[in-house]
């Protein structure tokens, strides 16, 4: 009888459950393509304006940072090294789609059309800045770790309530999966099938935190597994991969499918400029990443096809410096509008905020 009651054990012990999360890289370091995940609408000229965008991207950061420490922005978050992430996804997403950014994302809103001069004005410190045009379809900067997360998801769950073909695409640090925000919403999402796209710019370093000791979980990615969505990761250097990625994912969200996208990128610079990374981790651990910096691995792509030389590098870099000066030189000549801090709060000022305002004008300080 105890025999039988053994084997009746075993056989009652079985899987419930078993999944994997698939790896996707398209163009290595060195910037050779698999021909067979190439996307079939990906020309030559598209890969150039990615190019270019990624360029604008590292160039207006790099202005920002020499700002910052000359004391003429606030805190700022540097993106060097993670450009690919930012310019594949944001190309992949229609202009009706909606951009749910946190506070490294500057190239997503370049890329969606957000004018350089804005940019600046934001980073002074001015409330104008995070006035986003409704026509651009984004929230603006939000700087708390994972809160756009339940932002993100309820803007999902309006588009689907409304009908609206949009796919609302977040993006969120590997530090901020480890948040309530970012479990609870990708479980809404799950439960309510809402048309959203999580991306998860997986940098290596949460502040001082390594990947490594932030979480044990294999993946980033596998962390959708429990909220019934659907994952993978990319090489979050490879912009064509994060191109593809984004691209799989909209179509599965506007199908009701959520999706979440580990991208693996590195943090080249600081988490902000209040932060100094030689503290807590080694320059080689850089240098290893130099090598897999995802603007070089497309320029060399574009040169071996005769689409790119120094020529047009050169060209590209007078450009793009002259355009970044000339926001700068409006973003310098803005007035702000005390007013601002009170009308750019909600859609429609509720009383007491009035009743703030009027106290503002009143007081010596407005003047």
């Amino acid at each position: 009888m105890l025999n039988a009651i053994g084997s009746k054990g075993v056989d009652m012990l079985k899987d419930a459950f078993s999944a994997t999360i698939k790896y996707m890289q398209i163009m290595d370091e060195n910037g050779s393509v698999d021909q067979q995940l190439m996307p079939n609408d990906l020309q030559d000229q598209t890969l150039v304006e990615f190019y270019k965008m990624m360029n604008l991207a590292r160039n207006l950061d790099a202005k920002a940072l020499s700002l910052q420490r000359q004391g003429k922005l606030a805190t700022y978050a540097p993106l060097i090294g993670e450009e690919a992430t930012q310019i594949g996804s944001a190309m992949a997403m229609r202009q009706n789609d909606f951009a749910v950014p946190n506070f490294r994302q500057h190239g997503v809103y370049i890329a969606r059309g957000l004018p350089l001069e804005q940019f600046f004005v934001y980073w002074k410190g001015y409330e104008e800045g995070a006035a986003i045009d409704k026509k651009l379809n984004m929230t603006p900067v939000i700087v708390p770790v994972a809160t756009q997360m339940p932002h993100a998801a309820g803007i999902a769950f309006a588009k689907k309530y409304m009908k609206e073909d949009s796919v609302v695409v977040t993006y969120v640090g590997d530090g901020g999966t480890s948040e309530g925000d970012f479990y609870e919403a990708i479980n809404f999402a799950g439960v309510f099938k809402v048309p959203l796209v999580v991306i998860i710019e997986n940098n290596q370093w949460a502040i001082s935190v390594p990947r490594t000791e932030q979480t044990a979980a294999q993946t980033l990615a596998q962390k959708a597994i429990a909220a019934g969505i659907d994952s993978i990761q990319v090489d979050g250097n490879d912009v064509v991969a994060v191109y593809k990625a984004t691209l799989d994912a909209i179509e599965s969200a506007r199908a009701g499918k959520p999706y979440v996208i580990e991208c693996l990128t590195y943090r080249m610079s600081m988490h902000t400029t209040s932060d100094d990374p030689t503290k807590y981790r080694e320059d080689s651990e850089v240098e290893v990443w130099k090598k897999r910096d995802p603007i070089a691995r497309l320029g060399a792509y574009l040169r071996a096809k005769g689409l790119w030389d120094d020529s047009k590098e050169n060209a590209l870099k007078d450009e793009q410096l002259k355009s970044i000066d000339e926001a700068l030189a409006k973003a310098d000549e803005f007035k702000p509008d005390p007013d601002s801090i009170f009308r750019n709060v909600y859609s429609q000022m509720p009383k007491v905020l009035e009743e703030q305002l009027e106290d503002a004008k009143g007081s010596n300080y407005w003047q």
